[in-house]
């Protein structure tokens, strides 16, 4: 797991909250009314996976409880976790690839809107990923699965030899002598295991996805109207199939990748034929990366490009992100997948209280006012969603009053005390449980276990009705508060 190499441990700094009156003043509390989002306030909760779904994509009693928790506290939106558009097995993530998954899909929406009492517009991620293997062993790698090439026989001088014999030849080099042997790719199939990309056009299903993609998405949107959600996030962001092809790694040579006019091509074209399908007067927005953090990655300038060009397109809403990438993630463990929140550009993501001299805090605010300010310039009026540690009132007034942006997001403050905007609202400020961003949630994530928070989960634990961890230590929702 990456740390900035200076090692500074800062400590959550809320502020002072805000009395009734001032809350009742506060930007923050107002309304928001652009297009097709129409927000009773300007607090966002992002999208975060917890692990509770099925095996097999559906929504769970687990799942209605975190959603039901999270919605008591009346944010004025909440974001569904991640949710695949493909009717493919993807373990304990939810799914929406088919009809079936519709009913649950309905229980949650009517969960959301009863336990807020209407006052949360509940919109779900929709999200599209490419294939990723464990890294193997490198016996297993060198036996199994690597396909033994003329290149690798004429490097190894092995001609004559048998397929049986080239491996074990392979099998008796060292880590430094397989670099001068095997391709880049190879080699990081070895060591961090198979990875697809979006530039893999050599296989037919990755060439064919300008092709398939906008009908998938487009599906999943409908059904996610149907279900009764209040609308659709487009996922765009981090380490996934659509953030690939707005990468300026993604130099495909069809018509979707190159030039930022190409790698935004895909982008477009699954917002308008989702918007085919759900209507003019359904909410579609996207989430997107300001910066990608990485080398050769998509910058500040991409980005900008992007935002206007969103905007023009019509969608509801921009939400803002940063890094999160596979190119940097650390090596895994042999048995392990690579986690795209490891390296530098997964800190930037995520930073921790464990920081560099810029701190942990508002990390994403610069590069956000610079693309809001660009989209105004162009002459649009979307709504931008500022994130990235903000854990406190004065902080998200800042947001809002300084042209950050329009709407504040907050997953892991959120995730730390699920009624925190509603305690600020009523006045109740000082009651929060204020985030320390250890992110031991993350390290949850990480191994797929189920989120919680370390604030939290091992409190009243013999709580009537609680639910538990897997392992039986952990509760998996924030005791309830008192008002």
């Amino acid at each position: 797991m990456y740390r900035p190499p200076q090692r500074i441990k800062y400590k959550p700094d809320p502020g002072e909250p805000p009395t009734a009156a001032e809350a009742k003043a506060a930007r923050l509390f107002s309304p928001i009314s652009y297009q097709n989002l129409q927000l009773e306030q300007r607090t966002w909760v992002p999208a975060m996976v917890p692990w509770r779904a099925s095996e097999d994509g559906f929504v769970t009693d687990d799942i209605l409880d975190w959603y039901e928790r999270m919605a008591r506290g009346q944010p004025g939106a909440l974001v569904v976790e991640a949710t695949g558009i493909r009717d493919v097995p993807s373990g304990p993530l939810l799914r929406m690839g088919h009809d079936r998954y519709i009913p649950g899909l309905k229980d949650l929406a009517d969960v959301v809107r009863h336990a807020s009492s209407g006052r949360t517009r509940l919109l779900i991620q929709i999200i599209d990923f490419l294939s990723i293997r464990r890294r193997p062993s490198p016996e297993k790698y060198l036996q199994k699965f690597l396909g033994i090439t003329p290149e690798h026989v004429r490097l190894l001088r092995a001609e004559g030899c048998t397929e049986s014999e080239i491996r074990q030849k392979l099998a008796a080099l060292s880590l430094e002598e397989l670099r001068e042997i095997l391709t880049e790719r190879e080699l990081e199939g070895l060591t961090h295991g198979y990875r697809e990309r979006v530039t893999d056009t050599q296989l037919e299903h990755i060439r064919n996805l300008p092709a398939v993609l906008p009908d998938l998405f487009a599906a999943a949107a409908g059904r996610a109207q149907q279900a009764g959600m209040d609308g659709v996030e487009l996922h765009y962001a981090h380490a996934y199939t659509m953030a690939s092809f707005l990468s300026a790694l993604n130099q495909r040579d069809d018509g979707y990748g190159g030039s930022r006019e190409e790698r935004i091509r895909l982008p477009l074209e699954v917002y308008r034929r989702v918007r085919d399908v759900v209507g003019d007067s359904y909410t579609v927005g996207c989430r997107y990366l300001s910066e990608e953090c990485i080398e050769g990655g998509s910058t500040v300038e991409d980005a900008v490009f992007f935002g206007v060009e969103f905007a023009r397109a019509g969608m509801d809403f921009l939400s803002l992100s940063r890094g999160g990438k596979f190119e940097d993630a650390a090596q895994p463990k042999p048995g392990w997948s690579a986690y795209p929140y490891t390296g530098r550009s997964g800190y930037e993501c995520m930073p921790s209280y464990i920081s560099d001299q810029q701190g942990p805090f508002g990390r994403n605010f610069k590069p956000t006012t610079d693309i809001r300010s660009a989209i105004r310039q162009a002459g649009f009026e979307v709504p931008v969603v500022a994130a990235g540690g903000i854990h406190g009132f004065e902080q998200a007034e800042a947001v809002l009053c300084d042209g950050i942006a329009d709407i504040v997001g907050a997953a892991r403050q959120s995730l730390a005390d699920p009624d925190w905007f509603l305690k600020l609202r009523l006045g109740r400020g000082d009651e929060v449980n204020v985030c320390e961003y250890t992110n031991s949630c993350e390290g949850l994530d990480q191994k797929h276990k189920q989120v919680t928070c370390k604030l939290w989960d091992r409190k009243c634990l013999d709580e009537a009705g609680v639910r538990l961890s897997r392992d039986g230590r952990r509760r998996l929702t924030a005791p309830a508060w008192d008002k």
